[in-house]
């Protein structure tokens, strides 16, 4: 999909964060459509469907949580990517973010370079998988799950069946966190109770068969493949 062809939705209840965000966006040749509460962003994001949604969180008639949640309720935004921004240190917000269906959030301040940065890495979410979804390539990772089978670095790697489907299911959407009760639900399903601690452990085992850098914990929210 061509730049000029996706629209973002920026909605922030400060002209001076909703100028420079745009300035920047614009630059990068995106579509921007700005709102200043969340009233008005849900009813532009029914109108516009973007491809992104940058939400503020506090804002007056109705916050960014609330928007979210609203938003996420509608099929035809099902596939509509929501990044939240978000105070430095507000562990809550960024929580109740996860909570409300938000794929990510942005700090404040905003640093312009991040922010295209950051942009950039949750459009390429948009992307199709290559091939098949059985199959996922992403560098020098491919996960062929007809197979079960694991490349790294042109070298096989076996994984147990647990280890390969956690990491199946995180390097299905990268960047993407994946939630502790999401994980449980579709890695062990209706198999014996199992707590926090056993992802963590798989988790622990992938960093050292797939490598350190390829793993980032959301602290009280859950787990996330880094392409």
């Amino acid at each position: 999909m061509d730049k000029k062809d996706i629209k973002i939705l920026l909605v922030d209840d400060e002209p001076d964060i909703l100028e420079i965000v745009s300035y920047n966006l614009s630059n990068e040749g995106y579509q921007i459509i700005t709102a200043k509460n969340g009233l008005e962003a849900v009813k532009k994001a029914k109108k516009e469907k973007p491809q992104l949604i940058i939400l503020d969180v506090m804002m007056p008639e109705m916050d960014g949580i609330e928007a979210c949640e609203a938003i996420r309720k509608l099929p035809e935004l099902s596939t509509t990517l929501i990044t939240f921004l978000t105070a430095r240190g507000e562990d809550y917000s960024q929580v109740a973010g996860f909570d409300a269906g938000a794929d990510d959030y942005i700090t404040k301040p905003i640093k312009p370079k991040v922010l295209v940065s950051k942009v950039k890495a949750l459009l390429r979410r948009l992307k199709p998988i290559e091939g098949n979804k059985s199959l996922i390539k992403i560098g020098n990772l491919i996960i062929n799950r007809e197979e079960y089978k694991i490349e790294l670095d042109n070298q096989e790697i076996i994984l147990p069946r647990k280890e390969f489907e956690l990491l199946y299911l995180l390097a299905s959407k990268p960047g993407k966190v994946f939630k502790r009760e999401d994980i449980l639900n579709r890695v062990w399903g209706n198999e014996v109770v199992v707590g926090g601690r056993t992802i963590d452990v798989h988790i622990r085992k992938l960093r050292e068969k797939i490598g350190d850098h390829a793993f980032k914990t959301v602290k009280g929210v859950g787990y996330k493949f880094v392409d």
